[in-house]
Parts: C-alpha cells; structure tokens; sequence
C-alpha cells in the first residue's frame, strides 16, 4: 500500500493550473460559438475538414480522422453526415480494404473552408496571439508540445500522427 502524502500542487502551480483549465474550457467554446455564428458549424467540424484538406487526395480513414478529431467513431459519423449533407465530405468504403471507410474533401467542402478560414484565423490571433509577445508565442509552443507529449506521446510537435 502506497503511504506517501499526495503531491498537492503549490500556489503557483495551482494558479497556473486554473487559468489552463480556464484556457482549455473557455477558447474552444469561444471559437466554436464564433463558427456556429458565421457558419453554422462547430469547432470540432472545422478540424475535422481542416484534417481533411491536409491528408493525402484530401482523404483519410474514418477511424483515423476520429483519432484526429478526438471524437468516437460514432460522434464522428454523427458529425461528418452533417458535413455530407452540406455536400463537403463524401464518405466510401476504401478499395484496398472494405472493411474501412475513408472520408473524402469535396471540391465544395474545401471551397466552404477556404471561404471559413480566414474570419477563424482571425477569431484565433483576437483570442489567443494578439494577446502575446512573440517570446510568449514561443513558450506557448514549447509548453504546449511539452503537455501534450507527457499526455500522448504519439503526439509530435502538437500534431497527431495520422
């Protein structure tokens, strides 16, 4: 049985760790309500066709996509039949192994988030980058990458490999 007193965090580690968790609830809602607004998508949504465009002939495997978009195959399906019926994801069985289903860009789901990308990129530098120095930027990076490789070490340079 293990007897060692719980690491409890200091007063600076609990105030930083406040304000991340403040950070980690507060932007991604904030984004996504921006989204909603401008297009009536989420956040989630907007990765999912981001991941897209940046996969090879704009296609990947379902069950790679919900490992990029941190969401279960099924909360995935959910979300890219709403992105079918916009006629921006078009999902097949795969032909190398039709035991998989790849989902595929359109032409018009990557015209939509050529159109998307410019207000959510500026929602981003008004939410997040403007508010730092370019030191800070840095840190941000450096700690992020840090975080997110202690939490998954697949990760590499904040990026899932897919």
């Amino acid at each position: 049985m293990d007897t060692s007193a719980p690491r409890w965090l200091s007063a600076d580690e609990r105030a930083a760790w406040l304000a991340l968790v403040g950070v980690t609830i507060q932007l991604p809602s904030a984004l996504d309500q921006r989204l909603k607004k401008a297009a009536g998508i989420g956040l989630v949504d907007y990765h999912v066709l981001a991941g897209l465009s940046d996969a090879p002939d704009r296609t990947l495997r379902m069950s790679a996509l919900a490992e990029f978009a941190q969401a279960s195959l099924s909360r995935l399906s959910q979300m890219v039949g709403r992105l079918e019926k916009r006629d921006w994801v078009r999902r097949f069985p795969d032909p190398t192994d039709g035991r998989y289903t790849l989902a595929h860009l359109t032409d018009e789901g990557m015209a939509a988030l050529e159109e998307l990308a410019p207000p959510h990129v500026e929602d981003v530098r008004e939410l997040v980058f403007d508010a730092l120095s370019p030191d800070q930027v840095a840190q941000l990076h450096e700690i992020s990458d840090r975080i997110l490789r202690a939490i998954d070490p697949v990760h590499v340079n904040g990026t899932p490999i897919v």
